[in-house]
């Protein structure tokens, strides 16, 4: 630098502020706020991005659906994950024999709603060809669903089948990972599961194995129930409070039906009640309740003190690892 160079810079230095000119004419800016999602926005992001990684990735995926609560939910996210096309699956659900009649009406009118491929296949068969063996002819049917599900899985070739099971429900699901690595056998490892760091899955499989993959697994019973309400979704009548005859079986209430009636002792009363789950008739029990809107229930949800599971489901209560045991058999 020259020396006028010098004497010109320090009398720039030197002069008032009031006379400095800028060169740039600056300007505020509004600053970015990130975008303001609630929990169950990211909830729902979460699991469609899980729902179009199984679709780009693995060859015949299936949806398993029974029309309760939590598999309409994961309708809702398939239609926001690929809608305006089809599904890029069929739906599949696994008939014990033992549903409530209501819930196999709202599977088929929803099935039909939406335009889907439902395939049912169902545990009578399985009875009838020798594949399920019963020890009781009233016996719940829950466990059996293994054997027909994954007779499906064979006929089909599925090699990865969404479920809606949560981590909430029950702790053996709480050790599974989002993405359920299944053997050629359908049998559930938890020490052979692959990590999921970053939300990165493996899903590769060889032929005869499966994934079983969780979308909502990072979602709570009440995150259901406000997902349920913020899209105002269709449900079965029996989630909503309702009069009907039970039983008193195990400390739990029963519902009276042509599957389960009353033993010596057992008395039949009439109770204002709701299902908080749904499954086979002989094993899943309502809670008394008042609540027949969404809001209600969400409501008694936040004041629950017992997970719908053990508060609803007597197979569950034979053993602490009963669910475990039957996830190792290949239920879902």
């Amino acid at each position: 630098m020259t020396q006028a160079s010098n004497v010109l810079r320090r009398q720039e230095l030197d002069a008032p502020a009031s006379s400095a000119q800028p060169r740039v004419q600056l300007r505020a800016v509004e600053p970015v706020r990130a975008a303001e999602h609630d929990h169950l926005e990211w909830l729902e992001t979460e699991a469609i991005h899980i729902m179009r990684e199984v679709a780009a990735e693995c060859a015949n995926p299936v949806l398993l659906f029974s029309g309760g609560k939590d598999s309409l939910v994961m309708l809702r996210l398939a239609e926001k994950a690929f809608r305006p096309g089809r599904f890029p699956f069929p739906l599949l659900n696994i008939d014990t024999g033992h549903n409530f009649p209501e819930l196999i009406e709202f599977r088929d009118l929803r099935a039909a709603e939406l335009g889907e491929r439902l395939i049912v296949r169902s545990v009578e068969d399985s009875i009838a060809s020798g594949r399920v063996r019963l020890k009781r002819p009233d016996e719940d049917r829950n466990r059996h669903q293994s054997v027909t599900l994954l007779d499906a899985i064979g006929e089909f070739g599925f090699d990865a089948c969404f479920g809606g099971a949560r981590r909430d429900e029950e702790k053996s699901r709480a050790k599974e990972r989002i993405f359920s690595f299944r053997d050629e056998f359908g049998q559930w490892d938890p020490k052979n599961q692959r990590p999921e760091l970053w939300s990165l899955y493996n899903t590769r499989v060889h032929k005869g194995e499966n994934m079983r993959v969780f979308p909502i697994s990072n979602w709570t019973e009440l995150d259901i129930w406000q997902y349920i309400g913020r899209e105002k979704l269709p449900l079965p009548s029996l989630y909503f409070a309702h009069t009907r005859p039970v039983i008193v079986r195990n400390g739990l209430y029963l519902p009276v039906s042509d599957l389960v009636q009353p033993k010596a002792g057992e008395e039949v009363m009439e109770k204002r009640v709701r299902f908080r789950t749904l499954g086979d008739v002989t094993c899943t029990c309502p809670v008394l309740s008042d609540a027949d809107t969404y809001e209600a229930i969400i409501e008694e949800t936040i004041c629950a003190t017992h997970t719908e599971r053990g508060a609803t489901r007597l197979d569950d209560q034979t053993s602490d690892a009963s669910m475990e045991l039957r996830k190792k058999e290949g239920y879902f």
